[in-house]
């Protein structure tokens, strides 16, 4: 009894928000991307992929929190292997820069893909120190790499993690994840405000990417939570905190 009075009330606080328009991070809990787009609201963008958008957020992007300690550790223990990464998700070359000071970047070809409105942006802000940086729109343009690198990708990622895996000339060696946004029930899209846009933003069922990994041949050998980004779609809170994971994984030989 006390459970489902707990979930009534929940339910009630954000319907209550959402009728009132508030100004929130997270709205709505759509069952696709193609259904949280529909209903973006009057007056905003859809989606990541504007001019408008590239600048959202950049420099906190650049540089290093504590969630991407796991990661830098990581790249840090395998830079002897790579000699080449794919960073799918990479924004403006952001990790780029944010890990430049701790890992020896000439020794890496850093080729970033992301939507093409990212990618001519980050080609104009190339500095004459990335010489290591390349953007590709299209992830079969990379060539072969040893790390697949997605760090805060997976939220906005409309296709599922295989699908893009498979999409690379050849399958990397490793792949590091990192802020896969998870939670025990079914996959859920909401619509995150970035102010001038709502952008569709995958909260996936928790043994979705475990599972995904599975199929396409790959062993986890570490993984981590980030408990301080844990949320709530907060027109929704009935539907659970939002758990954020990553994971390291190696190709099985």
């Amino acid at each position: 009894m006390r459970a489902r009075l707990k979930y009534a009330a929940l339910l009630a606080y954000g319907r209550y928000r959402a009728l009132r328009r508030e100004n929130v991070r997270f709205r709505g809990a759509f069952g696709s991307f193609d259904e949280a787009i529909a209903n973006v609201r009057p007056g905003l963008m859809a989606g990541y992929d504007h001019d408008r958008v590239t600048p959202v957020s950049r420099e906190v992007m650049q540089q290093v929190p504590l969630w991407d300690f796991p990661i830098l550790y990581w790249l840090k223990r395998l830079t002897p292997e790579i000699t080449r990464l794919v960073d799918a998700g990479g924004h403006i070359g952001v990790k780029y820069r944010a890990f430049g000071p701790y890992l020896d970047l000439d020794c890496i070809d850093w080729i970033v893909y992301d939507l093409p409105s990212l990618v001519k942006a980050g080609r104009a802000q190339i500095r004459p120190q990335d010489r290591t940086l390349s953007f590709v729109d299209r992830i079969e343009e990379a060539p072969a790499a040893d790390v697949l690198l997605a760090s805060g990708l997976m939220p906005y990622l409309n296709e599922p993690l295989v699908d893009l895996v498979r999409r690379l000339r050849a399958p990397p060696r490793h792949i590091l994840l990192n802020k896969v946004v998870t939670r025990d029930g079914p996959t859920v899209v909401t619509l995150e405000n970035f102010g001038v846009a709502e952008v569709p933003y995958h909260i996936r069922n928790v043994g979705e990417v475990p599972a995904a990994l599975e199929t396409l041949g790959y062993d986890i050998i570490d993984s981590w939570t980030i408990d301080s980004l844990a949320h709530r779609i907060q027109t929704h809170p009935e539907l659970g905190r939002a758990v954020y994971r990553g994971y390291v994984a190696r190709l099985r030989s």
